[in-house]
């Protein structure tokens, strides 16, 4: 896959930094994506479950046993 003109971009501006600061943005890019992968695994393995979760709230709403959320109230 190629590379979008924004990412180009970017890693263009990036490249102009000092050493250390490309070595720091690198770390944050790979724990972003590392973290994000870890996030995407982790929700695909529970997807059942929120789905009957999902499931037991939609029966508890249509059965009366919810309100309204007021943003003030909280």
């Amino acid at each position: 896959m190629a590379m979008t003109t924004a990412l180009q971009k970017a890693f263009e501006v990036a490249s102009k930094l000092p050493a250390q600061e490309q070595d720091d943005l690198a770390a944050a890019i790979f724990e972003e994506m590392r973290s994000e992968h870890a996030w995407d695994a982790a929700l695909a393995g529970s997807l059942p479950q929120l789905e009957q979760l999902a499931e037991e709230a939609l029966r508890e709403h249509r059965a009366g046993y919810t309100k309204p959320l007021d943003p003030d109230d909280l």
